[in-house]
């Protein structure tokens, strides 16, 4: 019984390991990214964002990339939805720490590279920016969480690029 929980234990840790795997997520100068952090010591900071915006990335390949086929993303700049209204000076005013107003003039975008490959064979690549100015017609009615906009953004480009082979706009 105990040798089988072990084997168990093994073959789980190696599936996961091995679904996480088809994709690798760089951060190229994360430090001069638009928005990607509060600089003003509220709300998340840079290496939460990188890292909940690395676990999207990991949960779409690990649903939707087929066994063989590798994705490389290089994420080049993030500007997360909304603004952040902590740094912005009003007088009198009290807005609570962490406040990011979120409206139809400040949608998510991303600046990405990416590689898909199968073996050796490179099946696509591109770098674009990816956004959606309707992002906010498309949204949930009740929030989710943090980082709702930017999942469901990324979710429908790599649906559209990756899964579908659908090429650039452009």
């Amino acid at each position: 019984m105990r040798a089988g929980l072990m084997l168990l234990t093994l073959a789980l840790t190696l599936w996961t390991n091995a679904a996480t795997a088809q994709v690798t997520v760089r951060f190229i100068e994360p430090e001069r990214y638009t928005d990607a952090e509060n600089r003003f010591g509220s709300g998340a900071t840079l290496q939460v964002t990188l890292g909940e915006i690395r676990r999207i990335f990991e949960g779409l390949a690990t649903r939707g990339l087929p066994p063989g086929r590798t994705l490389a993303i290089d994420v080049l700049d993030i500007d997360l939805a909304g603004i952040d209204l902590a740094g912005i000076e009003r007088p009198g005013a009290n807005v609570p720490f962490g406040l990011r107003v979120v409206s139809d003039i400040s949608p998510p975008r991303f600046r990405l590279r990416y590689a898909l490959t199968e073996g050796r064979r490179r099946l696509a690549a591109a770098e674009e920016t990816v956004t959606d100015l309707n992002f906010l017609l498309r949204a949930s009615r009740f929030a989710k969480g943090a980082f709702d906009h930017e999942r469901d953004l990324l979710r429908d480009w790599f649906r559209r690029r990756i899964v579908e082979g659908r090429s650039p706009a452009g």
